[in-house]
């Protein structure tokens, strides 16, 4: 069935009485169920920046007349946008663009307890930028992002204590072009989680994240950043960072000291 045909039988709108936005999803393919035609448009706004973070988007009625679709299908689409943490639902207020910056997800890609469980015991990160400089990509960088070898990328390293305890060791590429303007200094000034300042000053929101882990030992450099022994385990976590449309937009390698904390990921 066709996007059109999907179209049609969905609502009640004469075929003749124009082309819907649904016909001109190229990305969907033709055979996808309607509400995931809605749920890719939707994708476009959020990512096109129609709708922003923390914004509200249009009510579902809205949107299905936008869409020329009913509004079960808007909120099916809007349902699945709210498991991926893309949209947050508020009773009596309406559906809106999540944000990095709320408390209740600024730490969504952050799964680090203290050992009593209790995040709140230790108060925020205490965060130090050791470095933020532009250099090459080398192959396994570039192969994660997407771009080519050699091509420009700003390299960050800094140091999360909890409670004055160096903990975390993170080495971070970003693409150059999407970031540009970064620097030390405003890493340091900006109050807030990381992923909360390339949201409103660069405009990236990372929308999902993949890791790889493994139990290392560190080099003379990391034990003098974590102030630890050559001969204690770390936790290192790979994580490749999406933005919407799965582009990726993020290499981070952090180092784990988990002599007082524990890795935690809850499996749905």
């Amino acid at each position: 069935m066709s996007a059109m045909s999907a179209l049609t039988s969905d609502s009640a709108t004469p075929a003749n009485a124009g082309t819907s936005p649904v016909a001109t999803v190229l990305s969907a393919p033709a055979f996808s169920p309607l509400y995931q035609q809605i749920k890719a448009l939707m994708l476009q706004s959020l990512q096109s920046g129609e709708w922003k973070p923390s914004s509200a988007i249009p009510s579902e009625m809205d949107l299905a007349a936008r869409f020329k679709v009913s509004q079960g299908t808007v909120r099916k689409a809007i349902d699945e946008l709210a498991a991926e943490n893309l949209l947050v639902r508020r009773q009596g207020k309406g559906t809106f663009v999540a944000t990095h910056a709320e408390h209740q997800v600024q730490y969504r890609f952050l799964k680090l307890f203290p050992d009593d469980g209790d995040p709140s015991s230790e108060g925020p990160a205490q965060r130090r930028i050791v470095d933020c400089k532009r250099s090459r990509a080398s192959t396994e960088v570039a192969r994660a992002l997407a771009i080519r070898a050699g091509d420009a990328v700003l390299q960050v390293r800094r140091v999360l204590s909890f409670a004055t305890v160096p903990t975390i060791l993170e080495d971070i590429w970003l693409p150059a072009t999407p970031f540009k303007g970064l620097t030390a200094e405003r890493l340091t000034d900006y109050d807030g989680p990381m992923y909360a300042l390339f949201e409103t000053e660069f405009g990236v929101r990372m929308v999902r994240a993949e890791e790889k882990i493994r139990a290392v030992l560190p080099d003379a450099q990391q034990c003098a950043l974590l102030k630890t022994k050559p001969t204690t385990p770390l936790l290192s976590v790979e994580r490749i960072a999406y933005t919407y449309n799965d582009a990726p937009m993020e290499v981070r390698r952090g180092l784990y000291l988990t002599e007082r904390h524990y890795y935690r990921n809850a499996l749905n």
